[in-house]
């Protein structure tokens, strides 16, 4: 909107007034509407708003006070700039006049270079103001556009990173991310002193399956033990990862020896429900797997590395014991009556 587009409406019930206003207004280039009275001023703004408003104070029925009060009420009107015109010229009427939302105030007798001024100066106030709020739209929506592109790529920056720590094969966690989230929750259990668990597991006679069935088939059944393992694992800390060829590490939180065996069997027990047949195997007509269990509360002298032999000591063990079954770190020297190795029945 400028001057010379701008539409002002003019509120006066004398037609003297009014007919000088329209044209001293239209010789500017303004385009100019009229009313006669405070109650067609409401109606006349209602069917289409002005940019700006002349108005006369003194008027019949409804007053230059009321017609203001109500436009400024409405939060479709409230922004059009009034200017009221009056005889009245005392700092009362002038102070009721900005009461009721006047945005300037000229007396009568009025000069033809005073009006126009004041309304030119009014519009430049109202263009401003929309100006302000187109740019302060605009930067809104660019800062919306610009969270929107910094949370699509803190998204794929996360969608990278994620990738970045899985093993492309089995579809869970590679060693990588296995190396640092161990080193994260042996610190964390070091420190509060609680109980953490580490499951090494090995697909046993693996080699002779992959010689027997080929590579494509064995890529598909560590697939499918290390989906088995997850879908075990129901805490949100608890993590399995591919350590190494077909061995799988499980990572156990606050998680004590007997919880840890419990969900051990479960996993045997996952891993029969398979009935992934293997002929090459030493142990059944379907494939095993072998497990050894490390769980402690970590004193000041462990490491995390020493844990991690520890399992893999106990996992040996259980493979020198026969396979398809698990051991438990400290592995001890005989074969007592307990549940140290639990073969699963074919």
């Amino acid at each position: 909107m400028d001057d010379a587009t701008a539409t002002i409406l003019i509120v006066d019930d004398q037609v003297d007034n009014l007919l000088v206003l329209t044209s001293l207004l239209k010789s500017q280039g303004y385009e100019v509407r009229k009313a006669r009275g405070g109650q067609l001023a409401l109606q006349t703004v209602e069917a289409e708003i002005p940019d700006l408003i002349l108005l006369d104070i003194r008027m019949p029925e409804v007053d230059g006070y009321q017609v203001c009060a109500q436009l400024k009420a409405s939060p479709i009107t409230q922004e059009v700039p009034i200017i009221f015109l009056s005889a009245l010229n005392e700092i009362d009427d002038r102070m009721a006049a900005f009461a009721a939302g006047g945005a300037d105030y000229i007396t009568k007798p009025f000069y033809a270079t005073e009006v126009l001024a004041r309304i030119h100066c009014q519009l430049t106030i109202q263009r401003q103001r929309h100006q302000l709020i187109e740019q302060n739209y605009k930067l809104q929506q660019e800062i919306q556009e610009r969270q929107r592109v910094e949370l699509a790529l803190r998204e794929a920056n996360l969608e990278l990173e994620r990738l970045a720590s899985l093993d492309g094969l089995t579809q869970i966690f590679n060693r990588r991310r296995f190396d640092a989230y161990w080193f994260s929750e042996w610190q964390q259990a070091q420190h509060q002193q609680t109980s953490l668990s580490l499951i090494m597991c090995d697909v046993d006679c693996f080699k002779a399956y992959n010689d027997y069935y080929g590579h494509q088939a064995g890529d598909q059944c560590l697939y499918r033990v290390a989906q088995a393992i997850q879908q075990t694992l129901v805490q949100p800390r608890d993590l399995v990862a591919r350590y190494g060829g077909e061995e799988l590490a499980i990572v156990l939180p606050q998680t004590p020896a007997a919880e840890a065996v419990r969900i051990v069997n479960q996993i045997r027990a996952m891993i029969a429900q398979l009935q992934i047949v293997h002929e090459g195997s030493s142990v059944g007509l379907y494939l095993t797997a072998s497990f050894g269990i490390w769980s402690q509360t970590p004193k000041a002298t462990d490491t995390a590395e020493s844990a991690i032999l520890a399992a893999d000591a106990a996992l040996y063990a259980a493979k020198a014991a026969g396979r398809d079954c698990w051991k438990l770190y400290p592995v001890t020297t005989h074969r007592p009556r307990s549940v140290e190795v639990i073969p699963l029945k074919s």
